[in-house]
């Protein structure tokens, strides 16, 4: 039996980039369904994408948001499909830690098992002109030789190595730029790949280059011999084809079994699986973005024209009755833990000592985005009157939105609300925001008052506030989950990515 060099560690690590693989193309799909277009520029003006995936047309005569632009994939292409870009995200983020971790222990030892390395990296300029010679030869119907001494040919190690060296860390980068936290702390990185949205849609090119480098793959593994490949992978030499053909048609159908089961139980037990997916994803994600704060400062001409809205206004009398008077008898109220619970009037909150204004890019957990400028008064500043107790640790943000009330097709009962926590609060781009570029903030932006925390998801930023709680945890509170969102969308508390 002849060794074909194919080392134990290198046919695991390929199996399980498989198994990663495959979760993260669906769960993708899965947050692309949430809002189906592409843009090149960071205010996602309607008509300005330059890629759609829905045939959905807004009303011109009527209030629309964003999640009426959400299209609903089915389970066969999507995890877990349906309405559920919690779970999915959740999903993509938990294989994404797998892909990557399994990424590195690739490349550490590839260089570390000398000479795995120079299968993918060329030692020599002939590579160059070989490949092409190589890829003539394919499109000739016919296969190239593989080189003396070589267990590729070139075409196929040049491909190989790009993939590894290329195509994988150019989707971290990419992905990590879509990061409200870190975009928010590191400007400059975005502007690498032309912002947000060209970062997203090149995150989207990306896909649709793994989609094809597999499909290409695998039809040339049936080209150069199914069984003689298959038994490289699985035994390390090109004996034993029939059990090894064997041995991958099993795993095939066990990997579409693990999708299966995976899948229906993110669909009938979304809580369990909100709760085992954030066990992995929540650790990783507050010990990498918990402490990052935001240094924005965009320009006034970024400044977005026609911001996109997401959830409709209170639709109770109370409500409407204050915004038709100017919210002259709006009251912020500050109670729970404190020692001087206080009440706050708009025209208090306008005249704080310390007024804030910062221009900022909003980033919703759909995958749109815009900049707009927002000015309030600090948050940390508020609360620090109001004397926080020693076990205070939670803001519960309470709103005049009730949402079944206000929305024509509500995900869950009850008033919106939101948490988050001190360490949060004390965040220096953390504002309570009553202006909206200059102007007194617009209803469907949250008047008359609406939370700014620039390194999260826009579903953290509470519209519409009246209140704010203060409290030691959060888990007797509606569902327990820490938001609205959290308990009937299942997202995570933690909204840095």
């Amino acid at each position: 039996m002849e060794d074909l060099g194919f080392p134990w560690w290198l046919r695991g690590t390929h199996l399980l980039n498989i198994i990663f693989l495959s979760f993260l193309i669906r769960s993708g799909i899965q947050i692309l369904a949430s809002h189906p277009k592409l843009y090149w520029n960071d205010a996602c003006k309607h008509g300005s994408e330059w890629l759609s995936f829905t045939t959905k047309e807004m009303p011109k005569d009527k209030l629309w948001t964003s999640q009426d632009e959400e299209e609903y994939y089915n389970s066969v292409v999507a995890i877990p499909g349906g309405d559920s870009l919690g779970p999915g995200r959740q999903w993509h983020f938990l294989n994404v830690i797998g892909w990557i971790l399994t990424g590195v222990v690739y490349v550490a030892l590839l260089f570390l098992d000398w000479p795995q390395w120079t299968r993918l990296v060329p030692t020599s300029w002939e590579v160059i002109p070989g490949a092409f010679q190589n890829f003539v030869t394919y499109l000739s119907f016919q296969i190239p030789p593989i080189p003396p001494g070589e267990e590729y040919n070139y075409l196929q190690k040049l491909t190989y190595g790009a993939v590894v060296f290329l195509l994988a860390p150019f989707q971290i980068l990419t992905g990590a730029a879509m990061s409200p936290a870190l975009s928010a702390r590191y400007p400059w990185y975005i502007k690498l790949f032309g912002r947000h949205q060209s970062a997203r849609s090149l995150h989207f090119l990306g896909l649709v280059a793994w989609i094809s480098f597999v499909a290409i793959h695998v039809f040339m593994v049936v080209v150069h011999g199914f069984g003689k490949e298959m038994a490289k992978m699985v035994f390390g030499t090109e004996e034993h084809a029939e059990a090894a053909i064997v041995i991958t048609i099993a795993s095939i159908v066990a990997l579409v079994a693990l999708h299966i089961v995976t899948t229906k139980f993110s669909l009938n037990y979304p809580r369990r699986a909100q709760h085992a997916l954030l066990a992995v994803v929540s650790p990783v994600r507050r010990s990498l973005l918990r402490r990052v704060t935001s240094a924005q400062n965009y320009d006034i001409t970024d400044i977005s024209p026609q911001p996109r809205v997401n959830g409709r206004p209170p639709a109770g009398e109370e409500y409407k009755r204050m915004a038709e008077n100017g919210f002259e008898e709006y009251r912020l109220d500050v109670y729970g833990l404190v020692e001087k619970p206080r009440s706050f009037s708009l025209e208090e909150l306008r005249t704080f000592p310390s007024v804030q204004t910062q221009r900022t890019l909003h980033h919703c957990i759909q995958g749109w985005t815009y900049v707009a400028e927002w000015t309030g008064v600090p948050l940390h500043q508020i609360i620090e009157l109001c004397e926080p107790k020693p076990e205070a640790r939670y803001l519960v943000f309470r709103t005049f939105q009730n949402v079944p009330e206000s929305e024509p097709e509500p995900k869950g009962p009850g008033n919106f609300y939101g948490t988050i926590d001190f360490e949060l609060m004390n965040h220096p781009q953390t504002i309570l925001a009553y202006e909206m570029n200059g102007e007194s903030l617009p209803v469907e932006h949250g008047a008359p008052i609406r939370l700014r925390v620039e390194t999260q998801l826009g579903f953290k930023m509470v519209k519409w506030v009246c209140a704010i709680e203060v409290v030691e945890d959060y888990s007797h509170i509606g569902k327990g989950q820490g938001g609205w969102r959290e308990d009937n969308q299942y997202y995570g508390t933690g909204a840095g990515i």
